[in-house]
């Protein structure tokens, strides 16, 4: 039984090396789209942060609203 070409043990090396490089296809693959999702959440959280901190400046003083319009159109863009 599994004695066939193909079998259960029988992959030989060419076999082995196909399977690894599918297994190594695919984990990089995930990988790369969790590096890509990771990005696009910290662009997002960056620009966040920043008008937090624009309009904390604001809401103390620190500007005048002519420099908080500009400084958000910046961030915005």
């Amino acid at each position: 039984m599994w004695n066939y070409y193909g079998g259960m043990f029988d992959w030989g090396v060419s076999g082995w090396l196909m399977m690894a490089g599918m297994v190594l296809f695919w984990v990089l693959g995930i990988a790369f789209v969790v590096w890509l999702v990771g990005e696009a959440s910290r662009g997002r959280h960056s620009r966040s942060r920043a008008l937090d901190l624009l309009n904390e400046r604001y809401a103390r003083g620190e500007i005048d609203k002519k420099e908080y319009e500009a400084k958000k159109k910046d961030i915005e863009e």
